[in-house]
């Protein structure tokens, strides 16, 4: 069964982390939540979540999956830790799957990795990336690296995940059994 790792650092964005890992977890897919600080962290509107795992205790390239969930000052703390920078690195070099949403774009850029592929992120984000490898598109799935906008797109990205690790008809088991368009 393939797994995700999802990562919150303080300032991280409740609707996209929760909607994350809720819609994985309808999908009967294995997802840990390993937090920057623990046993608690605080999202960027003072919602406090327990993760199951301070970061540093796990092996992240035992997961087919790293999401990052978007926010501020989230994005940028995650942007800001080398561990979580070397992790993303590691994992395209090896053609792992990588996965962000809203700001958290930003922090593959910071890794280096976003020069030859199209990502989306928050619109205020948008200036950070190559105009030319640049889409609007709500989900945008390259190279093994999938982005999406912000909030309101944080449904469809969540069921692009799920496509991702088990397939098209679970997505759409899903999409339909939550009522999703």
């Amino acid at each position: 069964m393939k797994s995700a790792l999802v990562l919150l650092a303080p300032g991280f964005e409740e609707i996209e982390a929760i909607t994350i890992i809720d819609i994985l977890r309808r999908a009967s897919i294995p997802v840990t939540v390993a937090g920057l600080e623990y046993p608690l962290v605080t999202g960027s509107h003072s919602i406090t979540i327990q993760p199951d795992v301070f970061y540093k205790e796990v092996d992240a390239s035992a997961f087919d999956l790293l999401i990052l969930p978007g926010g501020q000052p989230g994005s940028t703390n995650l942007k800001n830790d080398p561990l979580v920078l070397e992790w993303i690195q590691s994992r395209f070099r090896a053609g792992k799957a990588l996965a962000a949403i809203c700001a958290a774009p930003t922090v593959f850029h910071a890794a280096g990795i976003t020069d030859h592929i199209t990502v989306t992120s928050y619109p205020s984000e948008q200036n950070v990336f190559d105009t030319k490898r640049y889409s609007e598109q709500s989900v945008v799935k390259d190279h093994g690296v999938i982005t999406s906008r912000g909030v309101g797109t944080a449904i469809p990205f969540a069921l692009e995940l799920v496509a991702e690790l088990t397939g098209n008809k679970t997505a759409e088991e899903i999409k339909e059994k939550i009522l999703w368009k």
